[in-house]
């Protein structure tokens, strides 16, 4: 997994939300998966959910035969589930609502330019807006 090396802007970067990520195209994942997963996929998961709390547990989902895909959005179930309709089983977030239009579009930039996760300091993931609620 290639990876970039970034600084964080503050010290404290990865242990509060809103904390700022020198990356801005990263910074910018980390904005949709905290305003559409981690409500769900963070720390109060059920066991059988893909984590995605943080960034090292976000690069354990990246990889040639893993949930992103690198390169290849059309293929990394994480984007899938996100882009299905809401009828579909499985469709992400399960709301009875997508998300935004502007955010399937970041996710797929991100995974079409390899899925990238900064090195060096782990950062933390926190919901942000109103919990998704399933139905």
């Amino acid at each position: 997994m290639t990876a970039i090396v970034f600084a964080c802007l503050i010290p404290s970067c990865g242990s509060r939300p809103g904390a700022a990520i020198a990356d801005p195209a990263f910074a910018k994942v980390a904005g949709v998966l905290e305003a559409n997963c981690v409500h769900c996929h963070g720390d109060n998961r059920l066991s059988h959910m893909p984590p995605i709390n943080d960034s090292a547990e976000l690069a354990r989902l990246v990889g040639s035969n893993a949930w992103i895909v690198p390169g290849k959005p059309e293929r990394s179930r994480f984007f899938q589930v996100v882009t299905f309709g809401d009828a579909i089983p499985g469709a992400m977030p399960p709301t009875g609502h997508a998300i935004a239009r502007q955010d399937v579009a970041i996710l797929r930039h991100w995974i079409t330019e390899g899925a990238r996760i900064p090195e060096g300091r782990i950062i933390s993931f926190h919901p942000r807006g109103k919990r998704p609620r399933s139905e």
